[in-house]
């Protein structure tokens, strides 16, 4: 591994960990969903820098499903949230 490829995933990883912190004491519902967003987002481009780095496309059906899975997930939560703002108080 070349010290790029080091750094590429040390980035990663520590906007993985950012991502994970933000889920777990997010104040809303809604930042726990860009966190979760976010991190679905950071595997998608791990699997990505994986799969340039190692020259292959074994992986490119999992990034289609991850990719599939965050966007009806973000779908799902901004449903969620609209109905629950036009409750009547």
């Amino acid at each position: 591994m070349t010290v790029l490829t080091i750094v590429i995933f040390v980035v990663f990883a520590v906007a993985a960990l950012l991502a994970l912190v933000r889920i777990v004491i997010g104040p809303s519902i809604l930042d726990r969903a860009v966190a979760s967003d976010v991190l679905l987002t950071e595997v998608l481009c791990i699997l990505g820098a994986d799969m340039v780095i190692n020259h292959h496309i074994r992986t490119l059906p999992i990034v289609l499903i991850i990719a599939a899975v965050g966007v009806f997930g973000s779908i799902a939560i901004a449903r969620f949230v609209a109905r629950k703002d036009n409750t009547p108080r």
